[in-house]
């Protein structure tokens, strides 16, 4: 067979031969949105390989971007990458400590920042040490006021390129192409590289039909960061099938992206839980026609029933939730359904849906425990690891790399089971974990329970201190709008569970709370949680 390499660059020739005048419909400012083809995209892309290695941008560069989701940002995608240069998506909700951490540790030299977030980036100009040019991204070509040398205008350098910058075709598939940091729950984020042909490998998994199914009729809008882990790889996908995408830009809110998918069509989005509980808020207030979706996309973190059947019974709406990591570019499995499974009444189908799902094609999965790999029983629990041609090797510049990839198998640190029909559950981080007793609680069962009870908006389960048992689950409440949080709630509460659990997995207690700390990308931030209540281990 013929060796020829799978490159970035070859979905721009692609995209702008076959689909020139598909669009890019880019939301830069509150009522500002540009729609730009793919031709438009393509030479736009090739200007921007120019202008960069006019400022220095040469093979290995690392080049940095500090942006919302956007037609600037997806041209950086290409344009970096496909000249050979690496394009490091650093994560705007880092602390200021771990965004000046990972941009040094990166070693970027040129830095791609969004114009409503530069009078934030520039304060951490000092401490940055690798950084030689600063490029605004936005409508205006003039430059901010600053203190900073080699501030440029995106627009004004873009004027200035050539479209016919050529991309080298001599390029080593294995080539890194781009970078993304974890978002760091415990010590400094760790860096993960993307190849060309990971990335470009993970795309084909994204059009399986028995995975998202991408395709050019699509008209696709990723919720999730562009900063975080490349969007889940569908503005790639996007480019690569000639999808049209739909880029939200700055300020998202629920309602927002509700009108998005009303008057764009939109057919498949992407995004964390937190985010659909709170667009179904909105539409029960405000109803928005969604007639168009195929498919919510839901990750990050484990999907609570109720939300799962509000889109899937009461709106109609497919809601299909993944899993995968920044280590695993992210696709590792999806919800979806086997055949035979169609005459499931909906209380299964659900059940079916909150699953982890199956693994996607390409991918090798095992649950290792004391004993070997566990069987496939949905009880016994054991490490997810994870190995295939998108699944990182190891992490950049990083001792850390020792604990997590081992004789070829990443180790997830996330604790699963396989039922017994070879779908993926997850259990818990094996940091978060209760042992009561000697035996194994896990957190997001109860979590997602929790979730279900109409009177709940989210809901978190930590572990507590306890003098006999070790450890005891302790429930952290949100509740939604004009519930009372008193004694008779939390009785309701921990009756609801006892329905459904064995007696010693119902948490000691439930404490009430306004909100509950996520991290950078939505997900519970349970070390936040178990500091603010680490003496609640005396009214237990």
């Amino acid at each position: 067979m013929m060796q020829t390499p799978l490159l970035l660059s070859s979905f721009i020739k692609r995209a702008e031969l076959f689909f020139p005048d598909k669009l890019i419909i880019s939301r830069t400012g509150e009522d500002t949105i540009h729609r730009i083809t793919y031709r438009e995209f393509a030479k736009r892309t090739r200007k921007l390989s120019d202008a960069l290695t006019k400022l220095g941008m040469k093979h290995g560069t690392k080049v940095g971007t500090f942006g919302w989701n956007h037609h600037r940002h997806l041209e950086a995608y290409f344009g970096v990458p496909s000249a050979g240069a690496v394009l490091h998506m650093v994560n705007i909700r880092l602390s200021p400590e771990h965004i000046a951490y990972v941009i040094n540790h990166a070693e970027d030299e040129i830095m791609l920042v969004d114009d409503n977030l530069f009078p934030h980036f520039q304060k951490l100009a000092p401490l940055l040490k690798t950084v030689k040019h600063y490029v605004i991204m936005g409508d205006s070509r003039d430059v901010p006021e600053t203190t900073l040398e080699n501030v440029h205008s995106y627009e004004a350098l873009l004027d200035a390129a050539s479209d016919d910058f050529a991309y080298p075709e001599d390029l080593d598939e294995n080539t890194p192409a781009g970078m993304c940091y974890t978002s760091a729950t415990t010590g400094n984020p760790k860096g993960v590289v993307y190849t060309h042909r990971g990335i470009v490998l993970h795309c084909y998994a994204l059009g399986l039909a028995d995975a998202m199914g991408i395709r050019e009729a699509d008209v696709m809008m990723p919720v999730v960061p562009m900063f975080h882990v490349n969007a889940w790889g569908l503005p790639f996908a996007a480019v690569f099938f000639g999808t049209t995408q739909v880029l939200p830009g700055p300020g998202l809110n629920p309602a927002l992206l509700l009108d998005l998918i009303e008057q764009e069509k939109v057919t498949i989005t992407a995004g964390v839980p937190t985010i659909w509980l709170a667009v179904v808020k909105v539409q029960e207030q405000q109803a928005r026609d969604l007639s168009s979706l195929r498919a919510i996309v839901c990750g990050g973190s484990a999907s609570p029933k109720g939300l799962i059947r509000a889109f899937e019974e009461k709106l109609g709406v497919p809601f299909i939730v993944g899993y995968g990591m920044t280590e695993t570019s992210p696709l590792v499995s999806l919800s979806v359904y086997k055949s035979g499974m169609e005459e499931l009444s909906m209380d299964e189908r659900i059940d079916i849906r909150a699953l982890q799902g199956l693994i996607v094609p390409g991918l090798e999965v095992r649950i290792m425990n004391e004993n070997g790999e566990v069987p496939w029983d949905g009880k016994t629990m054991g490490e997810l690891t994870v190995r295939g041609p998108w699944i990182a090797s190891e992490y950049y510049k990083d001792e850390r790399t020792a604990e997590a990839f081992k004789d070829g198998w990443l180790y997830t640190g996330d604790i699963a089971v396989m039922t017994e029909f070879g779908y993926l559950k997850l259990m818990d981080r094996t940091k978060d974990l209760i042992k009561s007793g000697g035996e194994w609680i896990s957190s997001v069962d109860l979590e997602n329970a929790l979730m279900s009870h109409e009177d709940v908006f989210e809901a978190a389960v930590i572990a507590v201190p306890h003098e006999k048992w070790q450890e005891r689950p302790l429930a952290c409440v949100v509740l939604n709008e004009g519930r009372t949080a008193d004694d008779a709630m939390k009785h309701q509460l921990l009756s609801y569970l006892e329905g459904q659990f064995a007696k010693w997995w119902v948490p000691e207690d439930v404490v009430f709370l306004d909100e509950i700390p996520k991290t950078s990308v939505g997900k519970f931030l349970k070390r936040a949680l178990r500091e603010q209540l680490k003496g609640h281990e005396l009214n237990v």
